[in-house]
C-alpha cells in the first residue's frame, strides 16, 4: 500500500500478490483518489 499522485490528484495504491511455488501466481491492484480531509468519513483509516 502506498500513496502518490495519479492524474494530478492524491491517490492510494494497493497491490496484492498470491505466490505459489515461489512464483507470483496472481496479482490484483487498485487505486483510489484520496478525498480532501473535510470529505473523509472517519479519522482512523481509509477515508
Amino acid at each position: 500500500m502506498s500513496e502518490g499522485s495519479f492524474g494530478g490528484r492524491p491517490t492510494s495504491f494497493y497491490d496484492l500478490f498470491r505466490v505459489e511455488n515461489g512464483k507470483i501466481a496472481e496479482h490484483w491492484d487498485t487505486l483510489e483518489t484520496i478525498p480532501v480531509r473535510e470529505a473523509r468519513k472517519n479519522q482512523n483509516g481509509k477515508f
